[in-house]
């Protein structure tokens, strides 16, 4: 049983080629409230002793920045995770520790103040839907430029990879036990059956 210090995100992940995105997308607009298009930047930072870290067995605590750009003016959200619960306690999706807040200004140099230096950029591209507490992404990873910072637009046959997840982080309690968001994220798994295998992973 997870401790009910913590909050935690639900997940479940998977993946398709493009060949299949309209009968996918089909699917997840029928059995979702509402949907709008994503263009996201995360940026992913670890502790300057992160080596030193792993090498006495610690897992480092890892840092994203993340900003939508489809919004004007949308700030920066910086957000953190622990090592996902294992396997045994929670087999059927991927339930990780997490804490997230809002920076107001330049979230970047506010990690590196933290003690943290940059590991790696990504921008993601597709879509994004709600379904009641759960939000599903679907994306497609774009690659970014060296000279200008700029994402490069992904190649049509690039892998999509959805992530179903809890929106806001879940306590564990009688009220909304950590069961209540498995059960929805397998709801989802249980619909996309035969078109899109949605696992767990460790991330």
């Amino acid at each position: 049983m997870s401790s009910q210090g913590n909050a935690y995100e639900v997940a479940l992940f998977g993946e398709f080629f493009a060949r299949d995105l309209k009968a996918i997308l089909n699917r997840i607009t029928l059995h979702s409230e509402y949907s709008e298009s994503m263009h996201t930047r995360e940026v992913t930072f670890e502790p300057i002793d992160a080596q030193h870290q792993r090498d006495i067995g610690n897992e480092p605590v890892v840092l994203r920045a993340k900003k939508e750009l489809t919004r004007k003016d949308e700030g920066w959200i910086l957000y953190s995770y622990l090592k996902p619960e294992s396997v045994r306690a929670h087999p059927e999706a991927t339930v990780r520790p997490w804490a997230t807040c809002h920076v107001v200004g330049d979230a970047l140099s506010f990690a590196q103040a933290l003690g943290h230096t940059r590991r790696s950029q990504i921008y993601k591209r597709g879509y994004l839907f709600r379904r009641r507490t759960l939000v599903i992404q679907m994306f497609q990873q774009e690659q970014v430029d060296p000279n200008t910072q700029e994402p490069i637009p992904a190649h049509p046959d690039t892998l999509w990879e959805v992530e179903v997840k809890t929106a806001n982080p879940i306590r564990n309690t009688q009220e909304t036990p950590l069961s209540q968001s498995i059960d929805a994220v397998l709801e989802v798994q249980l619909l996309m059956k035969g078109l899109l295998d949605l696992r767990r992973q460790d991330v």
